[in-house]
């Protein structure tokens, strides 16, 4: 069996493993697709070595066929094409307790805390298996996970039907956020500076703006009647972008911070009180985000096949992990983990 690892010091492999059968309460999936994320971006550079126990198959974001099922596993068969929410949690926290089990304070998230999708056989805990429906592609159905990442990002938000979000950030989050928000009738403007992403942003009919050219000030006051923004999600992880989301929020508006920030970030809190704004963190997701993300992709409202602008063989690992930091006309890459050659 096949297995792309994260061996440290910005390196993957990939090398033969044995398979791991599944145990009582355990489900081996035939992976098929598993998508390269932000996160195992951070993971290549070394930014998770504090919790990835090197070396390690990395990967969450995934779809696949279920192999077979260990002892006690009654309602999941082979040959079910599956995704899996890759969370698990202690339930003994105080988070947990709380009823907020997707954030404990223990949480193992799988392909980072412990071993991870990219590879051709994968033994996981039953209960984070997630069937999908027969008729969706397993390339989409790798795509239900970041999916829900952007159903949680807008369901935390309060966001409703005609008020208006700025999207700072226009990767693959970003875009599926903006997509999301229109869902649920929102008028969405996504800011992005790489040309390309705008492009894809494009095609998927959002409305996009340059933040070295066009006036984000103005473009929103126009929209929105001199109000500002109702809701700004922060995704690029940047600093100009978290300034720029502040600035956009009209009064009472929402900042959801996504993107993740390595380091702390100076905020324009005169601004939170003048104009009385709220602060939003949103991480990963509930088991009901991935139920709603696996309807938007099952009715073709998230535009997979223009977002999948790449997929590769799993031998290629290393080669797309350098395609998606190179940047270029890259959006979302997926590894297929059956293809080997």
């Amino acid at each position: 069996m096949r297995s792309a690892l994260y061996t440290g010091n910005s390196t993957i492999v990939v090398e033969d493993r044995p398979p791991v059968p599944p145990a009582a309460g355990e489900v081996q999936i035939d992976v098929a697709y598993t998508g390269i994320c932000g996160t195992d971006l951070h993971i290549l550079h070394g930014h998770m070595d504090h919790r990835v126990r090197v070396p390690q198959t990395i990967g969450h974001e995934m779809s696949g066929r279920i192999a077979a099922v260990g002892a006690g596993v009654t309602d999941l068969a082979a040959g079910t094409p599956v995704t899996v929410m890759p969370l698990r949690w202690c339930g003994t926290c105080p988070a947990c307790r709380a009823g907020h089990q997707h954030i404990c304070q223990r949480l193992d998230f799988i392909g980072i805390d412990s071993v991870g999708a990219m590879q051709q056989r994968w033994t996981v805990p039953a209960d984070v298996v997630v069937p999908l429906p027969a008729g969706l592609p397993l390339t989409h159905g790798a795509l239900v996970e970041p999916t829900a990442v952007a159903v949680h990002d807008v369901r935390r938000s309060g966001l409703g039907a005609g008020e208006t979000a700025v999207v700072i950030g226009g990767g693959p989050i970003g875009v599926l956020i903006a997509l999301v928000a229109r869902s649920v009738d929102a008028d969405v403007v996504l800011v992005e500076v790489d040309a390309q992403r705008r492009e894809i942003a494009g095609q998927l009919g959002i409305r996009t703006l340059d933040p070295a050219v066009d006036d984000l000030a103005g473009e929103v006051a126009a929209m929105t009647g001199d109000a500002g923004a109702a809701v700004a999600f922060e995704v690029s992880g940047s600093a100009a972008g978290i300034a720029t989301a502040v600035e956009l929020l009209a009064v009472r508006g929402r900042l959801v911070v996504v993107g993740i920030h390595s380091q702390p970030r100076e905020i324009d809190v005169f601004r939170f009180f003048w104009r009385e704004l709220t602060m939003i963190g949103a991480r990963v997701y509930q088991r009901a985000d991935y139920d709603t993300a696996i309807e938007l992709l099952s009715a073709g409202r998230v535009g997979a096949e223009t977002l999948i602008t790449h997929v590769e063989p799993l031998t290629n690992t290393a080669e797309a992990f350098a395609r998606l930091r190179g940047g270029g006309n890259v959006m979302k890459v997926l590894i297929d983990c059956q293809e080997t050659s």
